[in-house]
């Protein structure tokens, strides 16, 4: 699969994914729900492997590092993200997590020892001053005591959350260690991981039968979780977390738009000028620099 078709699926099945979250709350513990769309999840990645012959056995340190990243990636991440669901629309949720583009950026450097561009560095400038523009009033008036400024928190603790678990699979591949094997394996860690915290916090595992809950249950684990991350851990591997993690800044327009037909999304201008701000940064971050000439 060619990167601009690992990129523009990796958008639209996440770009479509946050909407399916909404669906997700209510009768089922947040843990709970995250527990469940990862046990399906790594059920048909492992599967898979099986079926097609893939090497599933590693080394004690691997599974280590695959455990770490089920935790953050699969885990921690997506629990975060859930409660905050509870007090923001999901489509801002989705806007907040496209800040992953920023930690990844700095740990990329970090860990690689990479020097950051002065184009990726102005598009990331870009992304976020957009996004802190969306939530201008929201910042500006934050309070703990708020619906709005926990879900901030909440939000902010999931990407970044995710950042690590996401570099951590960068990692893997330096190391030549394939996507779809330590991906499915680290599934199956955030599954046990969220399993024990619900266990732990006394949640019942409970099912919600609706055709609401169960559609986005399996929407969740197969295209989200299975077909997007896979999509989206390759593209990492190939083109690096600065301009992979990008595609988590164009999602949002996607989200944004589901958010405003289902849950009365309303527009503003600051919200209009804050979208360019992240499409501009996009454009930046993703276009090829010119070729140094003598």
């Amino acid at each position: 699969m060619t990167n601009i078709l690992l990129y523009l699926t990796t958008v639209a099945v996440w770009g479509s994914s946050w909407l399916a979250i909404k669906y997700q709350l209510g009768t089922v513990a947040p843990e709970v729900s995250v527990a469940y769309r990862f046990v399906l999840a790594a059920t048909f990645m492992l599967g898979y492997c099986a079926l097609s012959g893939r090497r599933l056995r590693f080394d004690a340190g691997d599974h280590l590092r695959m455990a770490f990243q089920g935790v953050m990636l699969f885990g921690t991440n997506y629990y975060l993200l859930y409660l905050a669901s509870q007090y923001l629309t999901t489509g801002l949720v989705a806007v907040l997590f496209s800040t992953v583009v920023v930690f990844s950026i700095l740990g990329n450097a970090a860990l690689f020892r990479t020097a950051i561009s002065g184009r990726v560095a102005f598009g990331g400038l870009l992304g976020v001053s957009g996004i802190t523009l969306v939530f201008w009033q929201d910042l500006a008036a934050f309070d703990l005591s708020t619906r709005t400024s926990l879900g901030l928190l909440l939000a902010i603790g999931g990407t970044l959350a995710a950042a690590i678990g996401m570099l951590s699979s960068a990692l893997y591949q330096k190391r030549g260690l394939p996507v779809i094997e330590t991906t499915s394996i680290a599934m199956a860690y955030g599954a046990i991981y969220m399993t024990g915290i619900a266990l732990i916090s006394g949640k019942p595992f409970v099912v919600d039968v609706s055709p609401a809950y169960l559609g986005s249950l399996a929407f969740l684990a197969v295209f989200a979780s299975v077909i997007g991350f896979s999509c989206y851990l390759t593209l990492l591997g190939r083109i690096g977390a600065d301009r992979a993690s990008y595609a988590t800044v164009l999602f949002p327009i996607i989200a944004l738009s589901l958010s405003m037909v289902f849950e009365n999304f309303q527009w503003t201008t600051a919200a209009l000028m804050g979208t360019a701000l992240i499409l501009l940064g996009n454009l930046f971050i993703l276009g090829k620099p010119k070729p140094a000439t003598d």
